[in-house]
């Protein structure tokens, strides 16, 4: 592979004192990666930077080299030299992957971390949390430990008073909303009675902190009006590859109203095409839920899946574009629909994807279809999941209101009575 990228200079890049035997080697990995060829070439001629600077650490061989060195060699701001730190990374999954790096000895864990490896346990095995659930129960609790100082200042958790608990709830107000700010009260809430549990806090504390109040079905479902997703899907240009993607992926989402993370999960084995159904285990529920695979659906789809889908040995239906590739992150649909919705130009007043999985129930409602068939068609476990729809259904919602009875008359508040 080096001889293609470079036919006259692979000898200068193969000679490296430290690099040089893994030149080849990296250069092939970095293309099954999905690195372009011109982007390749850079990282081939980045190494010989990277050599360099590992050798003035006084490293000689490779056996040598640890992943501080390689950190070593990282710009302090990755937009300083953005080259240098992008090849840096490469190089040093390069080296996981092949068992290259030495095996980082295990730290001595802090006091944090063994409070929190007990409460990830207790959350995990006990509560039978999810393992983002316990990631987000985690980070808060990782945050007010922080806030306590508790590291230097173990006996700050024992002596915990009410003031300590207002001032992180303060700190955490000004940075989340009612309904964000409700659920870091609630994960405090299971760390101190966690605590109590265990018999290293008082009991009661729990109880200290008040909660925001959220009213029951104060806010409508953010719905975008079907005539706007028909223009953004229509927006989008089908001639490209990420086009082809992120239409098939809207698409499903506005067909099916499928959730974000169900399209992330999809798999290829779920698209039955012999039956012509598309099945999805749903991500929030873990339900399956089995839907027939429209002609519409399926033209997306295959496009995507002959024009425009990388040849990998991944099995999710859709994947990253840019190098490395692989699955789809956690916010990759959401950013997707965000590109969409730029380039289109599109005056859409919500930013976050769900709004096609609400538009497209009140779509169904519009059309007269049943509650129960619309809470089976998003995969609801309950009707009350559904009936927060009928809101939206304003022209409905008229209809239903009735006439005053004959010779009643509305009595009218004169100007300046109470």
């Amino acid at each position: 592979m080096l001889t293609k990228l470079f036919p006259k200079a692979h000898v200068r890049f193969s000679s490296l004192p430290l690099l040089g035997s893994i030149t080849d080697g990296f250069s092939e990995w970095s293309q099954q990666q999905g690195y372009k060829r011109s982007c390749c070439r850079i990282l081939v001629r980045t190494l010989a930077h990277i050599d360099a600077m590992i050798r003035q650490r006084g490293r000689s061989t490779l056996s040598e080299v640890t992943r501080e060195d390689l950190q070593a060699c990282r710009p302090a701001n990755s937009q300083d030299d953005r080259n240098l730190a992008g090849t840096v990374h490469a190089l040093e999954r390069y080296l996981d992957a092949h068992a290259l790096l030495p095996v980082p000895q295990p730290s001595t864990p802090t006091r944090s971390g063994v409070l929190l490896a007990d409460y990830r346990h207790f959350l995990k095995e006990v509560r039978g949390f999810s393992h983002s659930t316990v990631t987000g129960h985690l980070r808060t609790v990782s945050s007010f430990l922080d806030q306590l100082g508790y590291e230097s200042a173990p006996s700050q958790l024992a002596e915990l008073k009410s003031s300590d608990m207002e001032r992180f709830i303060t700190h955490l107000g000004k940075q989340h909303c009612r309904g964000t700010l409700q659920h870091e009260v609630a994960h405090l809430r299971g760390f101190f009675r966690f605590g109590a549990a265990s018999g290293w806090l008082p009991p009661g504390l729990d109880a200290q902190i008040d909660t925001p109040r959220l009213y029951r079905l104060e806010q409508l479902p953010r719905a975008l009006p079907w005539e706007s997703v028909c223009a953004l899907l229509a927006a989008i240009d089908r001639t490209t590859t990420m086009g082809m993607r992120d239409y098939a992926m809207l698409f499903l989402i506005a067909t099916y109203g499928f959730r974000a993370c169900d399209i992330r999960t999809l798999r290829l084995d779920d698209i039955r095409w012999r039956q012509g159904e598309i099945r999805v285990t749903q991500r929030k529920t873990g339900q399956p839920l089995v839907l027939p695979l429209t002609d519409a659906a399926g033209d997306a789809l295959v496009q995507y899946l002959r024009n425009g889908r990388p040849q990998t040995p991944f099995r999710q239906v859709f994947l990253r574009l840019r190098a490395p590739l692989g699955p789809l992150g956690l916010t990759g649909v959401n950013d997707a629909f965000g590109g969409c919705v730029k380039r289109s130009g599109l005056p859409l007043p919500f930013t976050g994807i769900h709004c096609l999985r609400h538009a497209y129930a009140l779509h169904l409602l519009r059309q007269g279809t049943p509650l129960k068939t619309i809470g089976d068609l998003l995969g609801h476990r309950t009707t009350e999941s559904t009936c927060v729809y009928l809101r939206l259904a304003i022209e409905d919602l008229r209809e239903v209101a009735l006439n005053l009875p004959e010779g009643c008359s509305v009595p009218l508040v004169s100007e300046g009575q109470p």
